[in-house]
C-alpha cells in the first residue's frame, strides 16, 4: 500500500531555499534565525571535538556535521518537563533543548559531566554509546510518566543502524502496546558505520514499521528543520494528549565520518557525497534566510564568528574543570553513601595511596 505520509519525506523547505509548505504556527523571525546560530555551533563543537580527538586531549568522537537539521527539529518544539535521549550523534538535540555545551565538552575528555558543570536538570539523559538500548529507556521514562500522570513527552533518537538491535523492536512493542507518550525517531544518516541502509531493512523505509507496532509512521526531509519542527510538534501533541507515539523517520546525511577512528572513502561512494553536499542543512537555512530578509552576508559573518567564539569558550571551561578523583566513581550515585559504600571508599584510597606512594 503506498501512502504519502511513509512514501514521500515530509518536506517545507527545498534544498534551494524555498518554501513549498506553510511555516509551523508560532516560529518568530528571531527563532529562524536563532536556529541558525544553533547550526553553527553545533557544527564546531562537532569540528573542535575532532580536532581535540587528534591532539589526544578527547576521545573517540563521532561527527555531527550534516544532521544540525535533524537535531533542532528534534528538541525545539518540546516543552520543559519534557525528555529527550538519544544516541552519540544526537547530542546537538541536547544543546538545543537546553544541555550545556561545556558538560557535553567535559565528557569528551572521558568523564562523567558533574553536576556543577551540568546546571540545572533540563530532562537529558547521557547519550547512549551502545546502540539501540536508549530506545528502552525512553519508552520506559513515557511509561512512568503516563503512570504518574505528569505531562511530560519523551523524545527518543536512534541511527538507521540502530533499528537492527532487538532493542529498538522491544521498545516498539512497549510504546505501541501500553500507548506510551513517546516519539521514536530514526536519524537516518545512510551508513551504520560502513554498512549502508539498504543492507539495514528489506522495507522502503523505516517509518513503515509504525502501523507494525500500532502507532503511526512519518518520513520527512531531516535536512528541514522546519520540515522535522513540524512533524515532532505535531507527534509530540498527539502524545501528549493520550493519543500514543509515533515512529518518525528523518532523512539526513552524514557529511563526515563514523567516527574519528574511520575513513569513509574506502566505502562511501563520491557520487553520493555529491548529491547531499548541496543539501547541506546549514546551506539551506543561509539561503532561506537571505531570501526572507532576516539576514545579510554582513550578519551571516558576524553569526558565524560569534558561533566559534562561543564553542571555544565552551571548550576552555570544560578542559579547565576539575577531574574527579581516583574514587570519583563512589559520587553522585546516592545523595548519601550507605555505610558500606563508606567503608569501601576508605578501603579503596587506601590501597590506592599504597599503590602510588613513591611515584
Amino acid at each position: 500500500m503506498q501512502t504519502v505520509e511513509l512514501d514521500t519525506p515530509y518536506q517545507i523547505l527545498t534544498p534551494e531555499g524555498d518554501l513549498v509548505g506553510p511555516i509551523p504556527d508560532g516560529l518568530s523571525d528571531q527563532q529562524l534565525v536563532e536556529w541558525y546560530r544553533w547550526m553553527w555551533q553545533i557544527r564546531f563543537f562537532s569540528n573542535k571535538t575532532v580536532a581535540l580527538q587528534r591532539q589526544g586531549k578527547a576521545t573517540t568522537w563521532s561527527p555531527l556535521v550534516g544532521q544540525e537539521a535533524t537535531a533542532i527539529g528534534m528538541a525545539a518544539p518540546l516543552l520543559p518537563q519534557d525528555w529527550i535521549a538519544g544516541s552519540y550523534r544526537d547530542s546537538g538535540a541536547y544543546m538545543v533543548k537546553g544541555y550545556p555545551m561545556s558538560a557535553l565538552f567535559y565528557y569528551t575528555r572521558g568523564y562523567n559531566a558533574p553536576p556543577s558543570i551540568v546546571g540545572q536538570d533540563v530532562k537529558c539523559l547521557p547519550y547512549q554509546i551502545v546502540i539501540g538500548t536508549q530506545m528502552l529507556h525512553c519508552v520506559g521514562l513515557a511509561m512512568a510518566a503516563k503512570i504518574k500522570g505528569d505531562d511530560a513527552v519523551v523524545v527518543a533518537g536512534c541511527g538507521d543502524g540502530a533499528t537492527s538491535e532487538g532493542d529498538v523492536s522491544e521498545a516498539l512493542n512497549f510504546a505501541g502496546v501500553f500507548k506510551a507518550p513517546v516519539v521514536l525517531v530514526v536519524v537516518n544518516n545512510g551508513w551504520a558505520i560502513s554498512v549502508p541502509r539498504s543492507k539495514q531493512s528489506a522495507a522502503r523505509n523505516f517509518a513503515l514499521r509504525g502501523p507494525g507496532f500500532g502507532m503511526p509512521g512519518r518520513l520527512v526531509d531531516g535536512n528541514d528543520p522546519l520540515a522535522v519542527y513540524a512533524v515532532i510538534k505535531d507527534a509530540a501533541d498527539q502524545a501528549r494528549s493520550g493519543g500514543g507515539p509515533t515512529l518518525v523517520e528523518c532523512l539526513t546525511y552524514r557529511l563526515g565520518a563514523h567516527t574519528t577512528a574511520d575513513d569513509p572513502t574506502r566505502y562511501r561512494p563520491q557520487a553520493e557525497m555529491d548529491y547531499w553536499q548541496p543539501r547541506d542543512p546549514a546551506k539551506r537555512w543561509g539561503i532561506f534566510l537571505k531570501k526572507r530578509g532576516l539576514i545579510d552576508d554582513v550578519a551571516e559573518k558576524e553569526m558565524i564568528e560569534g558561533a566559534e567564539a562561543f564553542v571555544n569558550a565552551q571548550c576552555d571551561i570544560a578542559y579547565n574543570w576539575p577531574i574527579p578523583g581516583p574514587d570519583g566513581f563512589f559520587d553522585h550515585l546516592y545523595a548519601e553513601l550507605s555505610p558500606r559504600l563508606q567503608r569501601q571508599r576508605e578501603s579503596f584510597l587506601q590501597e590506592y595511596s599504597a599503590m602510588t606512594e613513591g611515584k
